[in-house]
């Protein structure tokens, strides 16, 4: 039972971050958008929660970089969303 409890959240993940890199080629999302960073970050954390209980070293690494680089992202949408619109 436990198996499949981390294949759903690892398959999850896996559905957040394609569906991500899907809505950006399909020109639903843009890459600065906050929508795609948190899919990305979403999906990489729960890949990570599931990686916790299938342990893959490679698989584990990119999820860190994947969290690394999606955080960058929503950081960049804050600044941008916070910084006065010239008019």
């Amino acid at each position: 039972m436990i198996d499949i409890l981390f294949d759903v959240i690892g398959m999850s993940g896996t559905g957040l971050v394609v569906g991500a890199f899907f809505m950006l080629q399909l020109g639903k999302a843009a890459p600065e958008s906050l929508t795609y960073n948190l899919m990305n970050l979403s999906g990489a954390i729960l890949l990570l929660i599931s990686l916790c209980y299938n342990f893959n070293l490679a698989s584990f690494v990119i999820e860190l970089f994947w969290i690394a680089a999606s955080i960058i992202g929503l950081v960049k949408y804050v600044k941008a969303k916070q910084s006065p619109v010239a008019t």
